[in-house]
C-alpha cells in the first residue's frame, strides 16, 4: 500500500480529521540513517506527525520544525516538513535498540526520556511562531497531543504506529490526528474520547489492509464526515545542496575558515538530514573566504 494522507471534516464543523500511511517514508529514513527498531520507531513517528502537520499548512513558504530533545539515549530527534508533506529528520543517536516493554511493544519512551518538545511553525510572519512544553511520556502521540492542548489551545487525539521487521526494515507506519474545532460540543468530545479507547493501534488497521480513507471513517464511525478532495503523498525529501553548503561556510566567518585553509586545505560535510557528503577542495574554500565577513 503506497503512502498516502487524506483528510476530512464533520459537515456540521466540529470534527477535522488526517489520516496518513508513511511506510515508505519511515522505511526511506531507516535506510539513509541505518536506526535499529527503537530508534525507527521514535523517528518514524515523528516524521510522521511532521507530515500531518504539513499538510495543513497554507503556503509553499511555511514549514514546521518539531524538536525532542530528551536525556533518553536516542539524544535529540528533529522533523523538518513544508505544506507537501515533504519531511526530512534525524535522531542524534540512530543505533538505540532497548529491551522492549513487558507488553513486547518498543519502549519509545525510555529512548526518549524526559526533557523538552520545541515545535517552531515558520508562517511567514515576520517572527516564527515557537511553543515548547515538557515531554510528558516520551511515546511521541502523547506529548503531541499534549502540546496542542497547552500550546495551540486545541483539543486533539493523535496516534501513531511504526512497525519494524526483525531486519529493522519498516512492515508499516502511520498515524492520525483528529481536532475538534470550536463548534464542537462537550458531548461531541466525550464521544470521541470513548472512542479513541476502542480503537485498534493505527498499525493493526494499516497491516490488515484498511486504507487511509477506511481508517478515517472507522475512526468517525456515526459522524456525517466529508472526505477532502486533497489527497497528499507524504515523502522523504531532504532540501541540501551545495550552495546550501556553501552558504553554512561562508556563515562560519573569515578566521574559522581562514584555519580551515591553513590546517586542512579542504572541508567536508555531511547533511544529518540524508547523511549526503559534500567535499570543498581548497581552490573552492578560498573563493567562500573572499565571501564571508
Amino acid at each position: 500500500m503506497s503512502d498516502i494522507l487524506v483528510r476530512g471534516s464533520s459537515i456540521d464543523g466540529a470534527i477535522r480529521v488526517f489520516v496518513a500511511i508513511t511506510t515508505d517514508l519511515v522505511n526511506e529514513a531507516q535506510k539513509i540513517h541505518k536506526t535499529y527498531s527503537t530508534a525507527t520507531a521514535a523517528l518514524g513517528r515523528v516524521l510522521t506527525i511532521s507530515a500531518i502537520m504539513g499538510a495543513g499548512m497554507k503556503n509553499e513558504t511555511d514549514s514546521t520544525t518539531i524538536q525532542f530533545k530528551g536525556d533518553g539515549p536516542i539524544g535529540s530527534i528533529v522533523a523538518v516538513c513544508n505544506n507537501k508533506s515533504e519531511v526530512r529528520g534525524y535522531v542524534v543517536n540512530p543505533y538505540v535498540d532497548i529491551p522492549r516493554k513487558k507488553n513486547g511493544k518498543l519502549d519509545v519512551g525510555a529512548a526518549v526520556g524526559k526533557g523538552f518538545l520545541n515545535v517552531i511553525r515558520d508562517l511567514g510572519m515576520k517572527e516564527p511562531y515557537a511553543g515548547q512544553v515538557p515531554i510528558v511520556t516520551g511515546e511521541i502521540a502523547e506529548d503531541m497531543t499534549y502540546y496542542f492542548a497547552a500550546s495551540e489551545q486545541i483539543p486533539t487525539a493523535i496516534a501513531l504506529g511504526v512497525l519494524v521487521n526483525p531486519d529493522n526494515s519498516v512492515k508499516c507506519a502511520g498515524g492520525f490526528m483528529i481536532q475538534l474545532m470550536p463548534e464542537a460540543s462537550e458531548e461531541v468530545a466525550a464521544d470521541l474520547e470513548e472512542k479513541m479507547k476502542t480503537l485498534p493501534p493505527v498499525t493493526e488497521m494499516i497491516e490488515n489492509g484498511m486504507s487511509a480513507e477506511d481508517i478515517l471513517f472507522r475512526i468517525c464511525e456515526g459522524y456525517d464526515m466529508l472526505m477532502e478532495n486533497k489527497t497528499i503523498t507524504p515523502r522523504y525529501r531532504c532540501q541540501c545542496s551545495k550552495e546550501r553548503m556553501e552558504q553554512a561556510l561562508i556563515s562560519i566567518g573569515k578566521d574559522e575558515l581562514q584555519s580551515l585553509i591553513d590546517e586542512q586545505g579542504y572541508a567536508e560535510l555531511t547533511c544529518q538530514f540524508c547523511d549526503n557528503k559534500y567535499i570543498f577542495k581548497k581552490s573552492e574554500l578560498e573563493n567562500l573566504l573572499k565571501q564571508a565577513k
